[in-house]
């Protein structure tokens, strides 16, 4: 009788060590479809990352080259040109170009290759220009239609809080101005 028991308990736990190992396998197999599953995600985001990271690198350059266009050719200009036309037609085509060099810093922010910081530090050059203040002025209304929520209307809304800084300051260290915000 014993010897039974003997012959069962050994049976029973080969038993349970085969359904231990087979469960461990199982959970190894489940794993592994888990992290290739995984990675498959993330290879799709990146691939999705490149994706809008070209659309907005093409994007850049048709706003320049249409840009470009308009500088050059004032009857194009006239298409674009929601400017009071009380200023006149070069100051306006100093507009245009103005707003190219906002519209590329804008876009390499975008694109991740300014982390807000750098935008910060590379608006705060751009802004001790006299013409362009007077592009940021006189293009107010057009930033007025923006959607309050959008990354371009709150970037607006740091450049103008930029400029009150620099209006304010009491320093000709321009480059010491201000804080850049946090988001």
């Amino acid at each position: 009788m014993a010897t039974q028991r003997n012959a069962a308990g050994r049976l029973g736990s080969a038993g349970a060590g085969l359904l231990l190992v087979t469960a461990g396998l199982t959970l190894a197999a489940r794993q592994r479809r888990l992290e290739e599953a995984r990675l498959e995600v993330r290879r799709l985001e990146l691939e999705e990352l490149a994706s809008q990271r070209k659309a907005l690198a093409h994007q850049q350059r048709m706003h320049w080259e249409l840009l470009a266009k308009a500088i050059d050719d004032p009857s194009l200009a006239s298409v674009i040109d929601t400017y009071d036309q009380s200023i006149p037609a070069e100051k306006r085509r100093q507009f245009f170009y103005a707003n190219a060099w906002y519209v590329n810093l804008y876009h390499l922010y975008r694109a991740g290759m300014l982390d807000q910081e750098e935008l910060y530090g590379r608006l705060r050059e751009i802004f001790q220009s006299a013409v362009v203040r007077e592009y940021w002025e006189a293009s107010r209304g057009q930033r007025a239609t923006l959607k309050y929520s959008s990354d371009e209307a709150r970037i607006g809304r740091m450049v103008d809080g930029l400029i009150k800084d620099l209006d304010e300051a009491d320093t000709d260290e321009w480059w010491v101005v201000g804080e850049p915000p946090t988001h």
